[in-house]
Parts: structure tokens; C-alpha cells; sequence
């Protein structure tokens, strides 16, 4: 088998409590850029081609267990934390019994490692014929990390800590990430590795003096770009870490031929799908699994989550959708609200302060102004009139309504679900509906007008104090009735 066919097999340590988090959430399942932490590395192993992806779980392993269910990993749980050598040996137990591949040693808390990274360090280590290959970086200043001490062939003669280090090596500039890939034989090397040490722990780290024993090749891959092996251990660096692939992710949808006009309030998570001449107003949080396609504009400080936006759909501002479909050139907003189960053919308008949920409205729908269309289907064509509620709870269960085709329902209506409105029929404005109109009807459901002459002069007139104290414009009104 050539170097280059060689399988990998992936170890991502992800057992850690992560107190300084102080977090009821296992620090691997805080969210960054719409992926948990632990998700980003599982996402590396896998655009690795790793013939298997172990995940080492601990502290909240049932619900890193649940969270990763589902995408093809396997799980070994460490019982008790007591070190990486510990959770590297407990990992090794689930993959692969064959010796044939490279292991590659990733964490569940450094979402900012790329793919390609890790494919040049495999790269390396195999161009190399290294045994274990460490990724190091280099900083100005590298305290608090282990250091990376080289010999005159520029070989890794050992890692230390900055506790044991000397005033010469703390001055070293290369660090530990801690990410390593290494031969086969690992497994069997670290069953030797010692807790030795004033923590009573077992080190990974101790691996690389176990192959330097046996005259084995041990070499460093250094990083470009530093950053990448910064762990979000608090709720700064998660912030920190949140920032950095916001900007990597709206800089490759910027390539692909989308226009954000301000990149820097934009927020597009990772899970996000977007087609060609999308643009992106100021302010614009797309969220989930989401897709837009070619040619729509979503408005400034507009939300979307887990919504589809076809081609050529506007989204004005202030706008904001979660669960919707959004057919081809229709528009919604400002200040629009579509709630899950919102359908919306092609060329439907919802206006300002509408509101939608489980609503499916055929093409053509118009919906211009504060509306609460919930649990309906609409026709196509159909005119929803200003202030239009359907009233799809009766406080114990919700009702389906229907709306059919060229509907006209006016102004300030209430239809009292379930109804039936036929195709082409009228409801007057302001009526109550509650009871099916037929095809072509016309409804009116409001209470006749009664027209009482003079009626304020003489209300009013009976609370002239009171009036003239809180309404002086009234009262000026009252005396000019007197005058006639």
C-alpha cells in the first residue's frame, strides 16, 4: 500500500467539562458560526475521507452523544478524565483492529482548524515517513503553552510544558496545538505512557519520547496561521472563535457571487446555502438550513431561519422568518413575521406587520397590511384585507381554515375557524365570519349603524369640568356648540 492510500482514522477528545464555560452545556456542544464546536471537528474528519471517526466523550457524553447521533461517527466514553494519554488509549479501543491506518489526534473544542490544514499535515507526515507528526504554531509570546524543542535536523527532540520549562526554552516562539498524527503503532506505545507526574495524570504528550525510543522519526508541521488551534475555553474565546469564521464564511460566499453590503453585521451560519446575486442587506442573520437562491435580497436586520427563499424573492427589512417557503418573486415585509409551515407560492406579497403560521397561500395571494393568517390555505389571486385575523383557537385546540381562489376578504374581518370561504366570494369589511361562505357569496356579518344626532354635545356637555380639565380641546369644542 502506498503512502498516500494509506486509511486514517480519527481520534476527536471531547471529554472535557469545561468550567471556565461556567455552562450547564458541555463546552464541545457551544454553538459557533450554527455548529456545535464538536461538530466543526467531526466536519474535518469527514472532508478528510477518515475511514472511521471516533468522538471520546465524558462530562455530558449522553448529550454530545445525542447531538452527533446521526452523522456516522462512533463514541467511546472516558469514565474518568484522567488526561489525553487516558482519553487517546480509551478512543483507540473502538477503531479499527487492522494496524494499517494513520491516527490523526483532533479536539472537540478547536473549531477553527481547517481541512485544508489537516491535509497538509497528513501530507507531510507521510512525505516525511515521520511516526508521529505534531502541528505547532509560532507567536511572539507563546506562554502558557508547551513548547517545541528541535534538534539540528530540525526533528521534535521534545515538548515541554511551561511549568518545567527554563527561562531559555519559555523564550521559544513554537507551541503544541496538541493536534498529532501518528503510525499504527501508537496505540500500542501509549499502553507504556506513566502518570508519573504531579497532576497523576497520563500525557499524550509522553508519546513523542516513547518513539524518539525507539529511533522512530518524530517531526513538527507549522501553522501559518496560528489562530487556527485557538480553543474557545470561555465565553470570550467563543466570541473570539465566532468572529473569525463569521468573516472566513461571508469571504467565501462574497467569491462565490453573493454582495453583502455590510460583511461586518452580517451573519450567515455555516449550514447556510446560497445561490449567485443574492444580495445581503446591513444587519442580515440567516440561520440554520436555510437556502436562497439566485437572485433574492434579504433586507436589513432581517432574521431567517431554517427557511427557503426561491429566485428572485424579497425579503424588506426588519423581517422575520423561521420554517417558511418563500416561492419564486414574492416579497414579504417590512416588518413581517412568517412563522413554521408558511408556504407562500410564486408572486405572493405579505406586507407590513403580517403574520403567518402552518399558512399555505397559493400564488398571487396578496396579504398588504397587519394580518394574522394562521392555520389556513389560500387561493390563488385571493385579497386579504387590512386587519384580517383568522381566529384558528378556540383556547383548547386549533382549527383549519380555507380560503379558496379570487377571494376578497375586506378590511378588519374576523373568520372564526373553521371556515370555508368558496372561490370568488366577498367578505365585507369588518364583518365576523362564522359561518362558510358559498362560491360567489357575498358576507356580511357586522351589526347595522345607528346614527344618534347630537349625541356628544350632550355627553360632554353633562362632564364640562372634567372635560375642561383633561381635554381642552374638547371644551373649546363644547363652547363653540353653545355659541350656536
Amino acid at each position: 500500500m502506498t503512502e498516500p492510500d494509506r486509511p486514517l482514522d480519527v481520534l476527536i477528545l471531547a471529554a472535557g467539562q469545561g468550567t471556565r464555560m461556567k455552562s450547564a452545556l458541555p463546552k464541545v456542544l457551544h454553538p459557533v458560526a450554527g455548529r456545535p464546536m464538536v461538530a466543526w471537528a467531526v466536519r474535518a474528519a469527514q472532508e478528510l475521507g477518515a475511514r472511521q471517526v471516533v468522538v471520546v466523550t465524558g462530562h455530558g457524553a449522553p448529550q454530545v452523544e445525542a447531538a452527533l447521533s446521526g452523522s456516522g461517527v462512533r463514541f467511546a466514553r472516558q469514565q474518568r478524565q484522567l488526561g489525553t494519554g487516558h482519553a487517546f488509549l480509551v478512543g483507540a479501543q473502538a477503531l479499527p483492529s487492522t494496524g494499517d491506518a494513520d491516527i490523526l489526534v483532533l479536539y472537540g473544542d478547536t473549531p477553527l482548524l481547517r481541512t485544508e490544514t489537516l491535509r497538509e499535515l497528513i501530507a507531510e507526515h507521510r512525505a516525511q515517513g515521520s511516526a508521529l507528526t505534531v502541528l505547532t504554531g509560532e507567536l511572539p509570546d507563546a506562554t502558557g503553552y508547551g513548547r517545541i524543542l528541535r534538534d539540528a535536523d530540525g526533528n521534535v527532540e521534545r515538548i515541554v510544558e511551561e511549568k518545567a520549562a527554563t527561562p531559555e526554552e519559555k523564550a521559544v516562539r513554537e507551541f503544541n496545538s496538541g493536534v498529532y498524527v501518528m503510525d499504527a503503532r501508537a496505540p500500542e506505545l501509549a499502553r507504556r505512557i506513566t502518570n508519573s507526574n504531579p497532576a497523576g495524570e497520563y500525557y499524550l504528550t509522553d508519546l513523542l519520547e516513547l518513539y524518539r525510543g525507539e529511533g522512530a522519526k518524530v517531526r513538527a508541521f507549522r501553522l501559518t496561521d496560528p489562530d487556527e488551534v485557538t480553543g474557545a475555553n470561555d465565553r470570550a474565546g467563543l466570541a473570539a472563535a465566532e468572529a473569525i469564521l463569521r468573516r472566513r464564511i461571508n469571504a467565501a460566499h462574497m467569491r462565490a457571487g453573493v454582495t453583502l453590503q455590510d460583511p461586518d453585521t452580517t451573519r450567515i451560519e455555516d449550514t447556510v446555502t446560497l445561490g449567485r446575486d443574492v444580495t445581503l442587506e446591513p444587519g442580515v442573520i440567516l440561520r440554520g438550513q436555510t437556502r436562497v437562491a439566485d437572485g433574492v435580497t434579504v433586507g436589513a436586520y432581517s432574521v431567517v431561519t431554517d427557511s427557503v427563499l426561491e429566485a428572485g424573492a424579497v425579503v424588506k427589512p426588519h423581517s422575520v422568518l423561521e420554517g417558511a417557503r418563500v416561492g419564486a418573486g414574492s416579497d414579504v415585509g417590512p416588518f413581517a413575521r412568517l412563522r413554521p409551515g408558511t408556504v407562500l407560492g410564486e408572486g405572493v406579497h405579505i406586507g407590513n406587520f403580517v403574520e403567518t403560521k402552518n399558512a399555505q397561500l397559493a400564488a398571487g395571494v396578496k396579504a398588504g397590511h397587519l394580518a394574522y393568517l394562521g392555520d389556513v390555505t389560500v387561493g390563488q389571486e385571493t385579497n386579504i384585507g387590512a386587519g384580517t385575523i383568522v381566529a384558528n383557537f378556540d383556547g383548547v385546540e386549533k382549527h383549519q381554515s380555507s380560503v379558496g381562489a379570487g377571494v376578497f376578504i375586506g378590511s378588519n374581518s374576523t373568520l372564526i375557524a373553521p371556515r370555508v370561504i368558496g372561490n370568488a366570494a366577498f367578505v365585507a369589511a369588518g364583518s365576523t365570519v362564522h359561518e362558510d361562505v358559498p362560491e360567489g357569496a357575498l358576507a356580511i356579518a357586522r351589526g347595522k349603524q345607528r346614527t344618534v344626532e347630537g349625541w356628544s354635545r350632550r355627553y360632554w356637555g353633562g362632564l364640562r369640568e372634567k372635560v375642561g380639565q383633561k381635554l381642552p380641546w374638547l371644551a373649546r369644542w363644547l363652547a363653540r356648540q353653545g355659541e350656536r
